[in-house]
């Protein structure tokens, strides 16, 4: 159990050598010898809000009461000011209840869902966009040396992708440091775990930067909106719906960031120009992910 009240900030990065984060799997390999490799862990987390059972997720189970804050502040049923008085997470059960000071009943709103671009059960509800469209986000500034720096960190950090595979990273970064990186099966996932992460102390997002391993889509333009954080940097490609949601609300959107490489399609006027490239080390092939020649 859970009590929301003011807390130390923690720096959270990933743990590879979790146990309950990975399993052990025996195959065959394309010579028709024996191999053994890990894989991530996909398990059920039920999320009630009070009384009502609003949806359930597949997870790798780490964070569960940051994932469950996160993705109802993301799907506009927490707002930033509401006031929450406990988050109850029942392991053995696979539940996280999150309990507010007030009533709520969002039984018409369940029934009106977007299916999203997100992978596994990525869903957007009818009135995001709307909530979005009145956000201002903060001024702040991208150098690219904190952009260089930034990805240099996360991409030789330790990490269940690198130990693994098959799982996305979110990492939140404030100028070239990350400060707090989730991973999950679904990128939506982990960047529910940073808006969480962000509500439950009380981080400002106004000087922060959002990178992540997934597609620019809609959907994480909405909740890096919802979040108040006025930049997002990917490693991977855009959508033209993503890039439209961008520039309508002055998101600085940054995408195919790979070693010297980056493509700025929205808030370019946030970006300083201040690295040299001549000391910036191109990408080691060990970094690179399935499918990004595609994005090139």
């Amino acid at each position: 159990m859970m009590k929301i009240e003011k807390a130390p900030v923690p720096l959270i990065v990933p743990n590879p050598d979790d146990p309950r984060l990975t399993e052990r799997v025996t195959g065959t390999d394309q010579t028709g010898a024996a191999v053994e490799i890990r894989v991530p862990v996909e398990r059920p987390l039920t999320l009630y809000l009070n009384a009502q059972e609003i949806v359930t997720m597949m997870t790798i189970g780490d964070y569960p009461e940051y994932l469950a804050l996160g993705y109802l502040l993301n799907q506009n049923m927490l707002k930033y000011d509401d006031v929450v008085t406990e988050v109850e997470y029942h392991d053995d059960l696979d539940v996280v209840v999150v309990r507010t000071e007030h009533n709520t009943n969002f039984e018409a709103k369940l029934k009106k869902r977007t299916q999203t671009s997100g992978c596994a059960q990525g869903t957007a509800f009818g009135d995001l966009l709307e909530a979005v469209e009145s956000v201002a986000l903060p001024k702040a500034e991208l150098r690219t040396s904190w952009l260089y720096q930034m990805t240099h960190t996360i991409n030789t950090m330790p990490s269940l992708y690198l130990e693994a595979g098959a799982i996305h990273g979110c990492v939140l970064c404030k100028e070239g440091t990350p400060v707090c990186y989730t991973e999950d099966v679904g990128r939506h996932n982990a960047v529910d775990k940073i808006a969480g992460w962000i509500y439950r102390h009380g981080v400002d997002p106004a000087d922060k930067i959002l990178y992540t391993t997934g597609r620019l889509t809609s959907e994480m333009v909405i909740k890096t909106v919802r979040m108040g954080i006025p930049i997002l940097v990917s490693r991977s490609g855009f959508t033209a719906w993503g890039v439209e949601l961008a520039r309508q609300v002055g998101l600085t959107l940054v995408g195919r960031t790979r070693g010297k490489r980056f493509i700025a399609l929205s808030g370019q006027e946030r970006i300083v120009f201040d690295q040299n490239l001549d000391y910036v080390e191109d990408e080691s092939a060990r970094n690179k992910r399935k499918g990004e020649a595609r994005d090139d």
